[in-house]
């Protein structure tokens, strides 16, 4: 690993044309600074995910702060990734808990991270050729752009139980973007929380309650996993989610390589190791299964910063948030305007990553096998459609991920027999 980071410039700024780059750093008051908006970005959803299942949050946040870590030395400190709580669990995690609680569901979760692994490791030794091949930009684009804007329902409910709070919060992220110079212009993301806050608090939106009974010290609750082979049907339901999995990590390290003008595709195998690795240590301790997070691409894009020294932070603030109930409670104080309003910004820039996979490697869309590629994906994930097969349901960016794969060769192998294409 290139460990210590090299100090980018001064330290202090960043030339607006400029980015910094994986093995670089800021100050480290600076880079600290970056480590918790990255926090901030994705406790939002990577809470929701055990709020919804009845997981444990403060072990779910545990997990995922161990998860980056892991993520970072696996991939070497070359891709700057945080690791959050995934959404593609849903429905199988559900299925599971109403016949066996959340140990079958750990032992599903537990499967899932073993095959990803392995996937991995495959694709270490194989290379990622094969990959290129089953992915090529319409597809990666559509996929990246999917992951985005599928989550755009979870930004707009926030936003709409606190409008106005919302709405001072994404003005804030905007106008600091263009208003502010230098480094606090960088920091937009942070700026509008810190604002929507502030704003939800004179209006009495923010409630303190649970901050003065939690502890500051605490261990976070762990939880066993229950292997049943009696249960086959429901761990078959498991197995969509690799694909799932798969499909969110190549189109995060598209993106990043898209936004770095780096090509990262070598590291594609240890970034699906990684993940695998990940999910598997949260399923043995009784944490919710994690993802690279596209909400974290969203703060490096509208930063430019993408030191992997920032994700060491926010992996170690997690671990130690998810040891203190006291600070834990503070951050959960943050009402849902504000992550309304602070999501509608970042949600919208991870599909635009996607757009901009197309527009800079020049995909045609002329050609109709792209037009129907990218239309069909983009509104499977935008209205997030869902289809129950076996007894389970998938929806959203597995329907699209799949629709944009097999829409793409189909027509492709049809065109070039035809003479179409």
């Amino acid at each position: 690993m290139a460990l210590p980071w090299k100090l980018h410039g001064d330290g202090r700024s960043v030339d607006a044309s400029t980015i910094v780059v994986p093995e670089e750093r800021l100050s480290w008051p600076r880079t600290i600074g970056f480590g918790a908006q990255h926090v901030v970005a994705m406790f939002g959803a990577t809470f929701l995910v055990p709020l919804i299942t009845g997981f444990p949050p403060a072990t779910t946040l545990f997990f995922s702060g161990i998860g980056t870590l892991l993520f970072l030395l696996i991939t070497r400190n070359r891709l700057p990734s945080y690791l959050g709580s995934s959404f593609a669990f849903l429905a199988p995690i559900a299925a599971a808990e109403k016949v066996g609680g959340i140990p079958l569901a750990l032992s599903g979760i537990i499967i899932v991270g073993l095959l990803l692994a392995l996937v991995g490791l495959l694709v270490v030794v194989v290379g990622t050729r094969w990959i290129d091949a089953l992915l090529p930009p319409v597809v990666s684009g559509a996929i990246v752009a999917l992951i985005g804007f599928n989550l755009a329902p979870t930004a707009e409910a926030n936003f709409a139980k606190a409008p106005v709070i919302a709405l001072i919060t994404l003005a804030a992220v905007v106008l600091s973007a263009v208003v502010f110079r230098g480094m606090l212009g960088r920091l937009s993301i942070f700026v509008g929380v810190v604002v929507g806050y502030v704003a939800a608090a004179i209006a009495g939106q923010v409630d303190f309650s649970e901050v003065a009974k939690a502890k500051w010290l605490g261990l976070p609750t762990f939880t066993a996993p229950s292997f049943d082979p009696s249960h086959l049907p429901i761990y078959l339901g498991f197995l969509p989610v690799v694909l799932a999995l798969i499909a969110e990590n190549v189109g995060h390290v598209k993106g990043v390589g898209q936004l770095t003008n780096r090509n990262l595709d070598d590291l594609t195998g240890r970034a699906l190791l990684a993940d695998g690795v990940s999910s598997l240590l949260a399923g043995l301790g009784g944490g919710s299964a994690t993802t690279t997070y596209g909400e974290n691409i969203g703060v490096m894009a509208a930063t430019r910063v993408f030191s992997t020294a920032a994700y060491w932070v926010a992996g170690i603030i997690a671990i130690l948030l998810g040891l203190s109930p006291k600070v834990g409670a503070i951050i959960f104080t943050v009402p849902d305007g504000v992550l309304g309003g602070v999501t509608t910004a970042l949600y919208g820039l991870i599909g635009i990553i996607g757009v901009r996979i197309w527009v800079e490697n020049k995909v045609d869309f002329s050609k109709p096998k792209n037009q129907l590629t990218a239309a069909v994906a983009l509104v499977f994930g935008i209205a997030n459609f869902t289809v129950a097969l076996g007894g389970a349901t998938f929806s959203g960016i597995v329907l699209g991920t799949v629709a944009a794969i097999v829409i793409y060769h189909v027509m492709n192998a049809i065109g070039r027999a035809r003479g179409t294409s």
